[in-house]
């Protein structure tokens, strides 16, 4: 075995190489810069001709030799050995298959190794074939905390979603929440939980109204977000106060005649004057205008008339006594707390509990009943679909756009759609009664948070707090701020759920429901522009069902 150069268009291949199917053009532009840049690092494995001629077959490095020639070498080293008996049959096999891509983790310290020999960015992404954004995406990558890269170079990587969250938070709080969500020996990692502990909210520069000046001012210096395509302003700020604060002065400065700052209400719009009327035609002089920020900081205005004041009707005294409204069990903050509650114990069960398959497609079914979900359909209706579900439809869906996956991704798939769907919150996003529905049935009451602290049992009344008095230790006090201070003490040791959180709905609320989504006798027989019967099966036989709906989708 020795080592020659020799120009690599003299070297002929090898009808017995492994390797019949062809590299995309793609990964040979990649290793030809590779080569043009560093040269050829293994060089080629050769043996002489069998008949006796004075050419070279290759044995190993078929695509480093045609990378030399797409890079225009004159010469490159090869390593020549004897020809072997099967013709390089097997060597060439094992050389194949026994190759592995670099680990990404392994390929992110690379990077920064080079950068520390003195490489630059633009060097490393001109020998790579790579852009220098993607460089500077996979060095921001290498500062997650070691031992979550020590944990994903054993293949147990998060998605690039969660992978996102993770690498734009700080070493220390990536430790913090590694200490809580670190797995077992031979577990897989949670990374929905931690990317879900260093998620924080960004407010980006593209919806910002105010002006470099305020920018300053607040000291709001913004980060570009390295994953987001390249041809957008993905500038963002985690400093959601200054944020905000800037957008509020900016407002401030830039409002109209009859014009008036408001809050946002539950429904993500303005909190406008009682009886107020929103304009939505050509306004008059005499209306008003209501500046406000959405859910996203985004500066946003509406136009209102108030109605023509009317002349006083009746006497004083005609006025019959009021009684004063008796404060409910509940105020409306608290309700807003129970529905985050209820949410993200709902998306944790989704997340981690035992479900079986029959029951994730039937809630399935359930989810796309919710209040919040609309959809472009072929009959005619109008709406719009939420986008994150169509990156977990296209794990189901090869590159020809067939069906292909296995249970798991399907199993995935699904959890990560109804998550994406179902949810609680009092605001445009509420599912209604089937995220109620779905909780109960896959067991979230067992997710809720411990309710008994102090912002949670401001929410209650008098008659509330009592009431969660019952079957514990504590007695009532005199003062309503003892009882909750008392109560706060005690569920410290003890989880406390409030009757009103917990998912399973009424009965009535169940049958009311039910009731107004039955279906017709002319729905339930299928209609005449081509929509078929259902197969007929044994209901009490669950293996019939299941066959009947695959006969059916066949």
């Amino acid at each position: 075995m020795h080592i020659i150069k020799i120009d690599p268009r003299a070297l002929k291949e090898n009808p017995d190489d492994a390797r019949k199917s062809k590299s995309t053009p793609q990964g040979d532009a990649l290793l030809a810069a590779t080569i043009k840049a560093v040269g050829i690092i293994q060089p080629p494995v050769v043996s002489p001709e069998a008949d006796g001629g004075n050419g070279y077959i290759i044995q190993a490095g078929h695509r480093r030799t045609r990378g030399a020639i797409a890079a225009e070498l004159e010469e490159i080293e090869v390593i020549v050995t004897d020809p072997a008996d099967d013709g390089g049959a097997m060597r060439s096999m094992v050389e194949n298959i026994a190759r592995e891509p670099l680990n990404p983790v392994d390929q992110w310290r690379a990077i920064e190794r080079l950068v520390a020999l003195g490489w630059t960015e633009e060097g490393i992404a001109a020998a790579l074939s790579l852009s220098v954004r993607q460089i500077k995406k996979l060095r921001l990558l290498a500062n997650v905390l070691p031992a979550m890269l020590d944990q994903m170079a054993k293949g147990d990587m998060p998605d690039e979603r969660q992978l996102r969250t993770i690498a734009a938070a700080s070493i220390v709080e990536q430790k913090e929440v590694w200490k809580i969500h670190k797995p077992k020996k031979n577990e897989a990692t949670s990374w929905w939980s931690v990317a879900n502990g260093l998620s924080k909210t960004r407010m980006y520069a593209r919806d910002a109204s105010f002006d470099d000046e305020l920018t300053q001012a607040y000291g709001i210096a913004w980060v570009e977000d390295l994953f987001a395509p390249a041809d957008e302003d993905s500038r963002y700020t985690t400093d959601v106060e200054a944020f905000l604060g800037a957008q509020q002065e900016w407002m401030t400065n830039n409002l109209p005649k009859n014009g008036m700052i408001t809050e946002l209400n539950g429904w993500n719009g303005p909190e406008l004057p009682r009886k107020a009327e929103r304009v939505y035609g050509k306004p008059k002089k005499s209306d008003h205008t209501a500046m406000y920020l959405d859910r996203d900081g985004k500066v946003q205005s509406v136009v209102y008339r108030m109605p023509e004041p009317e002349a006083a009707k009746g006497n004083a005294g005609d006025a019959g006594t009021v009684a004063p409204a008796q404060r409910p069990d509940v105020t409306q903050k608290g309700q807003d707390m129970i529905g985050d509650f209820r949410t993200d114990a709902l998306h944790e069960a989704l997340q981690r509990a035992p479900i079986e398959d029959d029951t994730l497609m039937a809630l399935l079914v359930i989810a796309f009943a919710g209040q919040n979900v609309r959809v472009d359909t072929g009959s005619g209706n109008t709406g719009s679909f939420r986008s994150q579900i169509a990156p977990h439809a296209a794990t189901l869906v090869d590159g020809t756009g067939n069906l292909a996956f296995d249970k798991d991704t399907l199993r995935i798939a699904v959890r990560s759609v109804l998550i994406e769907v179902l949810s609680c919150r009092r605001n445009m996003s509420n599912s209604g009664i089937v995220s109620r529905i779905a909780g109960a049935v896959v067991g979230a009451d067992s997710f809720l948070p411990n309710m008994g602290t102090e912002d949670f049992l401001l929410c209650l009344s008098r008659q509330a707090l009592e009431g969660a008095c019952v079957d514990t230790s504590v007695l009532p006090r005199n003062k309503v701020r003892d009882t909750r201070a008392v109560l706060v003490e005690h569920f410290k040791e003890e989880r406390f759920v409030h009757a009103s959180a917990h998912f399973a709905p009424e009965a009535t609320e169940l049958a009311d429901w039910k009731a107004r989504n039955e279906l017709s006798q002319d729905e339930d027989a299928g209609d005449a522009d081509g929509s078929f019967d259902e197969p007929e099966t044994d209901e009490s036989d669950p293996d019939a069902v299941s066959e009947g709906f695959r006969e059916a989708a066949e």
